[in-house]
C-alpha cells in the first residue's frame, strides 16, 4: 500500500491547493474531503449516517448543516444553502444523502466501480454486506505483518488495524460497509489518473 500512500499525499496536497480557487460549493466540499485523504468522503458519509436518528435516509437543512460542522468542513452559510437546494429536488425541505454522497464522491468509471465492489465481495465472506474481523480470517494473512512477526500484536489486533484503514477516525466500530469501502476507494481513485493502473492496482492488492 506504499504506492497509495504517496499518491494519497499528492492528492491531499493538490486538493488543498485547489480549494482556494474553487467557486462551486459542491466541488469545494469534495476538495475539502479529499484534502483529508482517501477516507475523507467515507468519513463524511458516516457523519451523516450518525445524524440520521430516525433512519429516514434524509436530512433537513439543520441536520445537514450540523453534519458538515461536526465533520469540520468549512463552508459559508449561503454555500451550504445552495448545496442543499440543489439536492432538495421536490422542495420538501429534505435531501436524500445517498444521492448527495453519490454526487460528492469523485466521478469513477464503471471499470473502477466494478473492481472495487469485486474486492469488497471477496472480503465479505458471509455475504451480509459488512466486512468484519471474522470475514478477514482466511482472506487476509496477518502473519506477514511486522508487528505480528515481532510479537507485538496478535492476529485479531492485525485484523482490527487493517479494518481501521477503512473505518472513520471519529467512529471506529470494526465494521466496514459496502458504502464505506466504495467511499474510501473513491478517494484513492481520485489520486490515480489511469483506469488501467487503478484496476491493476486493485487486482494485485486484493488478489482478484
Amino acid at each position: 500500500m506504499a504506492a497509495i500512500s504517496q499518491l494519497e499525499r499528492d492528492m491531499m496536497s493538490k486538493a488543498q491547493r485547489q480549494i482556494h480557487q474553487c467557486q462551486d460549493p459542491i466541488e469545494k466540499l469534495r476538495l475539502q474531503c479529499l484534502a483529508r485523504g482517501a477516507s475523507g468522503i467515507k468519513g463524511l458519509g458516516r457523519a451523516f449516517r450518525i445524524m440520521d436518528d430516525n433512519y429516514s435516509n434524509c436530512l433537513d437543512i439543520e441536520e445537514f448543516t450540523k453534519g458538515l460542522q461536526n465533520y469540520g468542513l468549512s463552508l459559508q452559510p449561503e454555500e451550504v444553502q445552495e448545496i442543499f437546494e440543489q439536492f432538495d429536488k421536490n422542495q420538501d425541505g429534505t435531501i436524500n444523502f445517498d444521492e448527495f454522497l453519490n454526487s460528492v464522491r469523485p466521478p469513477m468509471s464503471n471499470a473502477r466501480r466494478q473492481v472495487i465492489l469485486e474486492a469488497f465481495h471477496k472480503m465479505d465472506k458471509t455475504g451480509d454486506g459488512v466486512i468484519t474481523v471474522e470475514d478477514l480470517k482466511g482472506v487476509y494473512n496477518p502473519k506477514c505483518h511486522q508487528k505480528y512477526q515481532n510479537g507485538e500484536w496478535n492476529e485479531r489486533q492485525v485484523f482490527q488495524h487493517f479494518l481501521e484503514n477503512f473505518d472513520s477516525p471519529n467512529n471506529k466500530d470494526g465494521q466496514v460497509t459496502e458504502e464505506e469501502f466504495l467511499n474510501y476507494y473513491s478517494g484513492v481513485s481520485a489520486s490515480i489518473d489511469s483506469d488501467v493502473y487503478f484496476v491493476v492496482m486493485m487486482k494485485n492488492n486484493w488478489k482478484i
